[in-house]
């Protein structure tokens, strides 16, 4: 016991550090832009903080816009979002310097003196990539993730990294070290995640660009529960090298690294500057495809599939009349809207994602957490992970009447021979050439699908785990997805919402219904979908959606 109580009190000492890392990081922040305040009082911080990205790189490039200007005026709005919604582990005290030397450059790049924001999993020399995790505290990485690199080759400036859920299997955004993150338009709603400091940050206009991850919507939920865009390429669209995975060696749902922004336009410049020589130089196991600006400015009308439900998650009444609107609207506008019939979902979220993740039933997931102080808010997946294979085959077989999802989850999370994956790995690739067929013989360009919204409270991800159907199914099958924010909630979905009641009728579907609730004014998106390697086609899609 005595030795126990001595590790534990090294671990809160460990936390307490890291917390005042955290604290001095934003009186860093504080000084930096008190100093350029007292030096330049004449500098228009608002009217730089409101320029598009495009509009902003274009003015640092032809030098109308001097670089200090633009630094700090993000360092400033950071600081106050990051004081509101606790977004920002780390800031990059290098990037000062960084800046300096981008002063004397010759070589302006496409992202040139651009601040950029990273997600605390993606390597930043000489510093730490926690996941949450107090035993990844105080090991700096030793050099920048691949996706860092071309970013500073390109000009731009990492300045800030953020906050993550513990071990980023989870849609929600707090670990023990740095606490929770907060959404920035509603303080009682989960930011998303597992990137939701960056959706916080870039929500709250903090950061103009940022990156994250995507292994089940990690990207996608945070962008539409803040109100902003993303992109989750094709998983090897671009480098993951340098890239901390939730769940290391697992095949089965492809992981993707991505931008997040205000607006589309902002992500089809991020892709243009990252797909180049340098990432294909540095990551050779990344396809040379530079970025196809022929399919982006295309004005050809599109062929578009479209669903209202995947059948599972039953969408919110918000959810369903975003899809609804969107494709009234580009049907005005002279596209082709297809209906798209989508079919087990269960199977696909059960058999390809539950049970591809954690295919050893949960103990390299457990490893993870051995000799942490917390285990965050996952108590079902803990449980499941540390029951034997026998006990959860037994309680499938007698939860199957009366709770059909909890027997499946409890049958997906048993532990797989190598034969057994192999099998497993099969059945997804079949499922894809199947899903791709279906697709081809629509004729279709690209898909219209729901995206889970609005944002729902704290702590309710994590009690909703099912609910990442409509997102996880692109990892699964490893398609570019995107999401843009169309409508708001209003009193009439707040009404409908009133006889919300799910497809099973079981305590995931009356737990979302009060998730739900009390919304009106929040932001819904929807989620534009393409082919594997055809991200242009994606952007110019969602280029199309958030016009309308």
């Amino acid at each position: 016991l005595l030795l126990r109580w001595r590790r534990r009190r090294g671990l809160w000492k460990k936390v307490k550090e890291a917390r005042q890392r955290q604290e001095r990081s934003l009186v860093q922040m504080e000084m930096a832009v008190r100093r350029f305040r007292e030096q330049h009082p004449s500098v228009k911080m608002v009217s730089i903080l409101s320029l598009p990205l495009p509009e902003l790189s274009k003015k640092l490039r032809d030098g109308s816009l001097p670089l200090d200007h633009v630094f700090y005026a993000y360092v400033g709005k950071a600081l106050q979002i990051a004081t509101e919604t606790n977004c920002i582990t780390e800031y990059l005290q290098e990037s000062e310097t960084q800046l300096q030397k981008a002063k004397l450059t010759e070589k302006l790049g496409l992202l040139y003196g651009v601040p950029v924001s990273i997600k605390d999993s993606i390597n930043c020399q000489g510093h730490d990539s926690t996941l949450g995790f107090i035993k990844n505290l105080n090991k700096p990485a030793a050099e920048d993730s691949v996706v860092v690199q071309v970013l500073r080759r390109q000009g731009a400036i990492p300045f800030v990294k953020t906050n993550v859920p513990q071990s980023l299997i989870s849609y929600d955004c707090k670990n023990l070290i740095f606490g929770q993150t907060f959404n920035p338009l509603l303080y009682t709603r989960s930011p998303g995640g597992s990137s939701g400091g960056e959706g916080a940050l870039v929500g709250g206009g903090g950061s103009i660009l940022g990156f994250g991850t995507d292994v089940g919507g990690s990207l996608r939920f945070p962008a539409a529960f803040c109100g902003i865009c993303a992109l989750k390429p094709t998983g090897n669209r671009l480098s993951k090298k340098g890239v901390t995975a939730g769940v290391l060696g697992q095949k089965a749902v492809v992981a993707a690294v991505g931008p997040m922004a205000k607006d589309v336009e902002s992500l089809a410049l991020c892709m243009r500057a990252l797909l180049c020589e340098d990432m294909f130089h540095l990551d050779s196991t990344v396809p040379p495809l530079p970025f196809n600006e022929e399919v982006y400015s295309s004005t050809q009308p599109l062929r578009i599939g479209y669903y209202e439900t995947d059948f599972f998650t039953m969408p919110s009444p918000a959810m369903r009349r975003a899809v609804r609107e969107t494709k009234e609207l580009l049907e005005d506008a002279g596209h082709t809207l297809v209906p798209f019939e989508l079919t087990n979902v269960d199977h696909v979220i059960f058999n390809f994602c539950v049970r591809g993740m954690f295919a050893d039933g949960g103990s390299s997931f457990l490893r993870k957490f051995k000799g942490e102080l917390e285990k965050s808010n996952m108590g079902l997946l803990f449980w499941l992970s540390r029951s034997p294979s026998w006990l959860k085959t037994a309680l499938s077989w007698i939860a199957k009447p009366f709770a059909p999802r909890f027997s499946d989850i409890l049958k997906s999370m048993r532990a797989n021979t190598v034969d057994e994956v192999w099998n497993l790995h099969c059945e997804i690739e079949e499922f894809c050439h199947q899903f791709i067929a279906q697709w081809k013989k629509l004729n279709l360009d690209v898909m219209l699908c729901p995206m889970l919204g609005p944002a729902l409270g704290i702590g309710y991800p994590g009690k909703l785990s099912v609910a990442v159907s409509y997102t996880m199914l692109y990892n699964a099958l490893d398609f570019p997805a995107g999401v843009v924010p169309v409508t708001l909630v209003t009193d009439e979905d707040e009404e409908e919402l009133k006889g919300y009641q799910g497809y099973f009728r079981d305590w995931w579907d009356r737990t979302l219904a009060k998730a739900f609730r009390g919304s009106v004014g929040l932001p819904v998106a929807v989620q534009c979908v393409a082919l594997p390697w055809q991200e242009e086609l994606c952007l110019r899609f969602m280029k199309e959606v958030e016009t309308l």
